[in-house]
């Protein structure tokens, strides 16, 4: 059975770090689950502590993930309408133009949004949503650091 669960605890690996890519894949929700696979060998290598610390910084990177886009739209001089339009565009990406939306979505949301103001020239309105696209690399850095650290933590424990 332990056999079985380091080879599934691997793929979940490797499934996680790609969903760091692939919007559409959660990546460190799949890498914790890894981590919980080792768990529930003989060996079990973590103790409470560690899985409540990964538990907790991977509901933190997820939530995270579609925080910051949102947050450089705001960062970057776009207004109410522009962070509003980011989130907007973030959740009909999502769900209706997966996996692009995902990246797409927010960009041409904040895009919109400041464009709808009346006020905002396409510079300022391309500005703002820069600020979302830079959002999202660092949504995707966040997401890449903390399943590869779980895979470092994997492999360690397995070898």
């Amino acid at each position: 059975m332990d056999l079985i669960l380091i080879i599934l605890g691997f793929i979940f690996i490797i499934v996680g770090v790609l969903g760091c890519f692939l919007p559409i894949i959660p990546g460190p929700p799949i890498s914790f689950l890894a981590l919980l696979f080792l768990q529930w060998t003989e060996k079990a290598p973590f103790d409470s502590d560690t899985l409540w610390t990964w538990g907790i910084i991977t509901v933190a990177v997820t939530a995270l993930d579609y925080v910051v886009p949102v947050y450089g739209t705001k960062k970057f001089g776009g207004t109410k309408r522009g962070v509003w339009g980011s989130t907007i565009g973030l959740v009909v990406g999502m769900f209706f133009f997966p996996p692009l939306g995902i990246i797409i979505g927010p960009f041409l949301g904040a895009f919109l949004g400041e464009m709808s103001t009346g006020e905002a020239d396409n510079k300022q309105a391309l500005r703002a949503a820069f600020g979302s696209f830079i959002g999202f690399l660092v949504g995707t850095l966040l997401k890449l650091v903390a399943s590869a650290w779980m895979a470092w933590l994997f492999v360690v424990n397995v070898f």
